[in-house]
């Protein structure tokens, strides 16, 4: 049950008693028991191997987490607020409210919409999320998410950027809905001198946006984005994201789907070349009584050049199911199982990141050689509060 206080000591103190403060604690403990495996082939012997395991592991269904999150009534239709969001593992206790890297914000809204600043999902991870039925959650999370938040890609701005200033469109635009995104780099930039050169690194800056519209049953969004991986005198790598989603519930059945492009660019001086990844995903959710059947097929198809990762356009193909029981409002049992299929040849030398279904936790397991397919299974328990 959320906890709702009011701090009343916190407005005498600040002499504001006639403004209306409102603090919530929330949060999600989520977990369950998964099985992971995953089968490569060696490129030159063309025998098989073959890596799995057991474990129990937390965020199956939603994030585990702890939050606080508050509201402070400004009049005049002003509102400031603030939301500080921490990853919990509470399958063994290690992290807890040592870091609020899922979400630390602060912001002031009203009629103008809001502007937010912090710590924040940005634009171009929404849409991988939304319109996914697993919510980039557990052995089921598409491999669109998977790919992009992979190690190959090494973009850490994909679901999260730090320093951020943002904009989000008011609520009362008959549907409409958008925000704006800046994060800065907060690298220091050095002006030349007679005994340095200049160094200004642009590395870690993102600039993204998404705009959509949801009416009724209807949802649809698009969104665009850059992030700066690196850049140094030799190289700029940027890693530029476009996404198409969309969802219609018909009642019986809610039906996804998103269209996603990623370029992975290198700017060098001895000219420029990026690879491509192109996704698509399908889904569906179907309450059943009590419970929801989900399901989903995801595709990435990789055209990699020269520089980076290398190989002739390999293919990960998913397809999850799911079943969730709700117990009550807040409690849920979940059953989930997925397989990825790796399409590539002797040729390729790149790391098939989709390789495992899981991109959570300490679940997932790794392959050597080429990449083939892999399964995962979970089972677990979620509450919220």
């Amino acid at each position: 049950m959320k906890k709702s206080l009011t701090a009343l000591a916190a407005l005498a103190a600040a002499g504001l008693a006639s403004a209306q403060s409102s603090v919530t604690l929330f949060g999600v403990v989520d977990a369950g028991v998964t099985y992971q495996s995953a089968t490569s082939r060696d490129a030159t012997t063309g025998l098989s191997s073959k890596q799995s395991k057991w474990s129990l592991a937390n965020s199956g269904y939603n994030s585990s987490r702890i939050g606080f999150r508050g509201t402070e009534d400004l009049g005049g239709g002003l509102a400031a607020s603030f939301w500080l969001e921490a990853p919990i593992t509470n399958d063994d206790g290690a992290t807890g409210v040592s870091t609020f890297n899922r979400r630390s914000t602060v912001s002031l809204s009203g009629g103008f919409g809001e502007l937010r600043l912090g710590r924040d999902y940005t634009a171009t991870f929404w849409n991988d999320t939304v319109f996914d039925p697993f919510g980039t959650n557990g052995s089921g999370t598409n491999v669109i998410s998977t790919v992009n938040g992979s190690t190959g890609l090494n973009n850490a701005n994909y679901a999260r950027a730090s320093n951020m200033v943002g904009y989000f469109l008011p609520p009362n635009l008959g549907g409409f809905y958008g925000q704006l995104q800046y994060s800065f780099h907060e690298n220091t930039d050095t002006d030349s001198g007679t005994t340095t050169a200049s160094t200004n690194s642009n590395a870690g800056r993102y600039v993204g946006g998404r705009f959509g519209y949801a009416n009724g049953p209807l949802d649809v969004a698009l969104a665009l984005g850059q992030s700066i991986a690196t850049d140094t005198t030799s190289l700029t790598r940027k890693v530029q994201t476009i996404n198409l989603g969309a969802s219609y519930d018909f009642g019986p059945v809610k039906l996804f789907g998103e269209l996603s492009n990623v370029k992975n660019k290198f700017d060098l001086a001895a000219g420029d070349s990026h690879d491509s990844y192109n996704g698509y995903l399908i889904g569906a959710s179907m309450p059943v009584g009590a419970g929801v059947i989900r399901a989903s097929y995801s595709s990435v198809r990789y055209d990699e050049g020269a520089a980076g990762i290398t190989g002739e356009d390999p293919r990960a193909q998913k397809l999850a199911i799911g079943y969730v029981h709700n117990l009550s409002k807040r409690t849920a049992l979940y059953a989930t199982v997925a397989r990825v299929n790796n399409r590539n040849d002797a040729a390729y030398t790149g790391s098939l990141s989709a390789a495992s279904t899981t991109g959570y936790g300490s679940a997932g397991v790794s392959y050597t050689g080429l990449p083939r397919s892999s399964t995962g299974y979970d089972f677990g328990i979620r509450h919220s509060f």
